[in-house]
């Protein structure tokens, strides 16, 4: 029996923490609060990619310095890039940044992207079929924004126009169904997956069926005591459920 061909994982998380390099310090001065808040960065997310990189042996490009210096899920283009506290700063400043924070991390990603395929083309000679990567971003997500209640505990986002991340988003979200310690699984949402971002400026590189991103976003109600890390329940079954997504098994 033919066994169907595995897919190569990698993991990114760009809002991992609330970092401020020194040099950077004097425009987020005061800010604290903000930056330890869901404005300043992910709470937890950084902690899950770390599970799922150790638990699914899969490559983890992170990043720990807070987005209210520069986003890097925002493109280089998208003025949005900048927070508040930054997008009024000379323009050799936000130069800066993006030289300094914003590059080093898209960089890293499409290094380990590039790699991940290569090694994937090395194994597809000597399988049945043609490998591929697949691209988890781990980001979470506040209960509550403004006036919009997310009461549900995972969302993934994702391109409906490629057929084969469709897929996956699709399998991944009823295997999420299916999981105890899961309270509701919603496919993008809180945001549109072909919303501005890093997967969305991958997919514009590489074609449908060898790559596929999808942004997994984890409610924070779902934060342990300490607040640096998801509930264990959370966290298993996002790690069984991707890594059945990945080595599906035997063919039938």
């Amino acid at each position: 029996m033919a066994r169907r061909t595995a897919v190569a994982l990698v993991l990114t998380c760009e809002h991992g923490g609330a970092r401020v390099p020194a040099r950077w310090k004097a425009p987020l001065a005061g800010q604290e609060a903000l930056l330890a808040s869901h404005r300043g960065y992910d709470a937890g997310a950084l902690a899950t990619a770390r599970v799922l990189s150790r638990e699914l042996d899969a490559p983890l490009c992170a990043a720990t310095v807070t987005r209210l210096l520069v986003d890097l899920n925002r493109s280089a283009h998208n003025p949005a890039r900048f927070s508040r506290f930054t997008r009024d700063l000379p323009a050799p400043q936000r130069a800066r940044l993006h030289t300094e924070l914003w590059a080093p991390h898209r960089a890293a990603v499409e290094a380990m992207v590039a790699q991940a395929q290569t090694q994937a083309q090395t194994q597809a000679q000597t399988q049945a079929g043609p490998r591929a990567v697949l691209h988890v971003a781990v980001h979470s997500f506040t209960p509550v924004l403004d006036d919009d209640v997310r009461d549900y505990d995972v969302g993934l986002l994702y391109d409906p126009g490629r057929a084969w991340e469709r897929g996956l988003a699709t399998a991944w979200t009823r295997a999420l169904a299916r999981c105890e310690g899961v309270d509701g699984v919603r496919r993008n949402a809180p945001y549109r997956g072909v919303s501005d971002g890093l997967t969305r400026g991958l997919r514009g590189l590489h074609a449908d069926r060898a790559y596929a991103g999808i942004e997994l976003e984890l409610n924070q109600r779902r934060l342990a005591a300490r607040g640096d890390r998801f509930e264990p329940a959370l966290v298993r079954a996002v790690v069984g459920t991707l890594r059945a997504l990945l080595d599906p098994g035997p063919a039938g």
